[in-house]
């Protein structure tokens, strides 16, 4: 009876955990993208119901026409006046600035950032832990270190969206054969989901 117990909790975990998240998604949507309708357009009064996952539509739909405004010249002159309107409210200025910054760097195409798995020793030489390579340093950081340097993230577990922003020389850092999503299931499944085995290849150190 164990056995089967146990067989049954591992076939509705996962299924009753995904079914959570995703419900959570589509009630924090709908709140937050069905209430900017019209009265006279909600679901409540054109059919006298509410409609699940309909801020969903409405945010995906936000999503692709403001990519498409964004995506011409006009567009882009908009988008222009917007961030320079923003530039000039002191508070709204440095958070807005940076978090503009992250994000393109984050989602850039020809960014390197969060785009390799490496295995470096942390917190201490002889104990080795997976991080993500952000970057190299820049401005006057990068004048006091002498030698190639790479920027990563350490990652904390099971909870990745904390964790170190750290410095290393490149030597002492490895890429490893993985996506960043195996790395990641890796590192909040605390080690337990390990990736699959791949044909050994030469161990390449970053210089770059």
């Amino acid at each position: 009876m164990k056995k089967y117990f146990i067989t049954g909790l591992l076939i509705w975990i996962p299924l009753a955990i995904t079914f959570t998240v995703l419900t959570w998604i589509v009630r924090t949507l709908d709140g937050w993208m069905v209430p900017w309708l019209p009265h006279h357009l909600q679901p409540t009064t054109v059919f006298g119901f509410d409609i699940p996952g309909l801020g969903v539509v409405l945010f995906v739909f936000i999503l692709f026409a403001t990519g498409v405004i964004g995506a011409n010249v006009l567009g882009q002159r908009l988008v222009g006046a917007w961030e320079s309107l923003l530039a000039r409210i002191p508070v709204v200025k440095s958070i807005y600035s940076s978090v503009k910054q992250v994000s393109d760097t984050l989602f850039s195409s020809s960014g390197q950032a969060f785009r390799k798995a490496l295995l470096v020793q942390y917190p201490r030489e002889g104990a080795w832990t997976i991080a993500f390579l952000t970057g190299t340093p820049g401005g006057d950081v990068a004048q006091h270190l002498s030698g190639d340097y790479v920027s990563i993230y350490v990652p904390t577990t099971p909870n990745p969206t904390s964790g170190f922003f750290l410095m290393l020389p490149a030597a002492d850092v490895i890429e490893l054969d993985m996506s960043v999503d195996e790395a990641l299931k890796y590192i909040i499944s605390m080690g337990v989901v390990a990736p699959p085995t791949r044909e050994p290849e030469t161990t390449i150190l970053l210089s770059e």
